[in-house]
């Protein structure tokens, strides 16, 4: 970062310089997401909305991308309403310049779900989810990563609803998929193991939970590092569930006695 941040706080004055410009905070937007660096990927993201803008008009592929990068940052801030605004302006501009079965366009529409779902607004979020699902299905494939991503956000939507069995099913799918897929240290494997140990301790499989937590942590610290929020997150969660099910074996106990 260090040896990027000069030519991030420089814009060029020629317009192709100002493109390249723009995709390399673009990019290096995404990477300060992924770091979990939410302010910072807006405030870079912005830069790079405005000049494709400016450029290349509102409608142009590479301007919606870094758009729905700004909408990314506002969800990942609990920012819903700009998120929401945004993500909507995106969608429907790529329905119209790309079509309904574009890949661009499926992703703004999992990603309105995104934030229909973070509103507790989960009959908006399974109608669109379930949609994007099956059209990814058939023009990606069953196995493809954006398929996939697709199948497990619905299945927050089912865990968020208190529907676990639906959600378990789903969750197992996805997670065995993308080991075979991806691997097992790829973070979207690691996202999966976590939805569905947090599914099995709802199905009250407490000790099932807790050793996949527990395998999902060792990876994520591998690959993330332990400051990382996904990281941290499912520290967070396994030290609640053990709290959790020590209290309830203890009242097992106690009723096997009495």
């Amino acid at each position: 970062m260090p040896y990027v941040q000069p030519l991030l706080d420089k814009q060029p004055l020629e317009e192709r310089d100002r493109l390249n410009w723009s995709y390399l905070l673009t990019n290096m937007s995404w990477y300060m997401l992924m770091l979990g660096n939410y302010s910072k990927a807006e405030v870079i993201v912005q830069q790079a909305v405005s000049t494709r803008a400016e450029i290349l008009g509102q409608e142009h592929p590479d301007t919606l991308t870094s758009m729905a990068n700004l909408a990314s940052t506002y969800r990942n801030q609990g920012r819903w309403k700009e998120a929401e605004e945004l993500d909507v302006q995106v969608m429907e501009t790529r329905k119209t310049v790309l079509g309904e079965e574009h890949p661009d366009t499926l992703t703004s529409m999992g990603n309105l779900a995104a934030t229909y779902r973070n509103q507790g607004r989960w009959k908006e979020a399974e109608e669109l989810e379930v949609r994007v699902m099956e059209t990814r299905k058939t023009v990606l494939g069953e196995e493809h990563p954006d398929t996939l991503a697709s199948m497990n956000n619905l299945a927050l939507t089912y865990m968020n609803q208190g529907r676990w069995k639906e959600a378990e099913e789903l969750n197992v799918q996805v997670m065995e998929t993308r080991k075979t897929v991806l691997g097992e240290e790829h973070p979207d494997t690691l996202t999966s193991m976590h939805n569905l140990a947090s599914t099995w301790k709802d199905l009250e499989r407490w000790e099932d939970a807790i050793q996949l937590l527990q395998d999902c942590i060792r990876h994520r610290e591998n690959l993330l590092g332990v400051d990382h929020p996904d990281t941290k997150s499912s520290a967070s969660a396994l030290s609640d569930w053990e709290l959790d099910f020590g209290e309830t074996s203890r009242e097992v106990s106690y009723a096997l006695r009495h």
